[in-house]
């Protein structure tokens, strides 16, 4: 396959994983479980899994350096961060409008690159970011949702969680020398883990809730699709698109976390949301094919 497709294709199954995160912890939370025991067991399920898999395919310790450590010890906390600060969105806001607040990170995402790297957004980026807004706010039902009154808590979580999704898109983006993706995913989950058990519920770890209950089936699910899947397959492609592309790609979760909830927890979806949900993949899709025009075919 064309490398120019295949990386922005492992990006758009990464954040697809994401995507039906919401729908699962919606189904958790229904089988009486609280959101911060979904999300505890999402992570520490998912570092378990990372344990394994590093375990079975790795001779010996990566070698790094102070720089590349660092990276990882970030990139990991902002996965964790990322998740505490959008729960507490979810708590305080409509899903609907939490979700238009964490997606504002496809912008977000382009101006931090454009600032880290001096640089002033591409043509193709300010047109996929436009897209994406007006998308975003159709395929979430914007249109007729009540959003006078909502607790400014919500907002503020909101955007912080867009602003922590934008900046793991950055460090995600820094090349690492001396780590292969699967190194690279467990050291990120073990420090996503680490600031988790500090926010969320560790004490389903030690009193045994996680691994006596049915929580354990849902830390899996949420564990592979939230953890082991995007980690890996954004460590191996988002250094080789840059955190720009990377953050407009990404879009897809909001389309795939409004389809699951409707095939899942049957949750009506209008026609309004339907074209928002076509503009979204428009928007999202019109950076790379403008790249495969630019670029001659490998």
């Amino acid at each position: 396959m064309n490398k120019l497709l295949l990386y922005p294709l492992l990006i758009v199954l990464a954040s697809s994983s994401y995507g039906i995160l919401s729908t699962i912890i919606k189904v958790a939370m229904h089988d009486g479980f609280s959101t911060s025991e979904a999300v505890t067991s999402q992570y520490a399920v998912g570092f378990f899994l990372a344990a394994i898999l590093f375990i079975c395919t790795q001779r010996s310790l990566p070698k790094l350096n102070g720089k590349g450590f660092l990276i990882l010890c970030i990139g990991g906390l902002l996965t964790g961060t990322t998740g505490i600060v959008y729960g507490q969105a979810v708590h305080y806001l409509p899903a609907s409008v939490a979700v238009v607040m964490l997606f504002q990170f496809t912008w977000i995402g382009v101006l931090l690159d454009c600032a880290v790297h001096r640089r002033k957004p591409k043509r193709s980026e300010v047109f996929s970011m436009i897209i994406l807004i007006i998308g975003t706010i159709l395929a979430a039902g914007l249109i007729d949702a009540d959003i006078a009154g909502l607790d400014w808590r919500g907002w503020a979580y909101g955007f912080a969680s867009a602003i922590s999704f934008a900046c793991f898109m950055q460090f995600n983006s820094k090349q690492v020398d001396g780590v292969n993706p699967i190194s690279r995913m467990t050291i990120m989950a073990f420090f996503s883990l680490v600031i988790i058990s500090v926010f969320q519920s560790p004490e389903i770890i030690y009193t045994g809730t996680l691994f006596t209950t049915d929580l354990l089936y849902y830390g899996l699910a949420l564990g592979f699709f939230g953890i082991i899947l995007p980690i890996l397959l954004f460590s191996i492609a988002v250094p080789k698109v840059g955190g720009a592309l990377a953050s407009i790609l990404s879009a897809t979760e909001l389309p795939v976390a409004i389809l699951a909830s409707v095939i899942v927890l049957h949750e009506q979806l209008t026609l309004i949301q339907v074209l928002g949900i076509v503009i979204v993949l428009a928007g999202m899709t019109l950076p790379t094919i403008l790249e495969q025009r630019r670029k001659p075919l490998a």
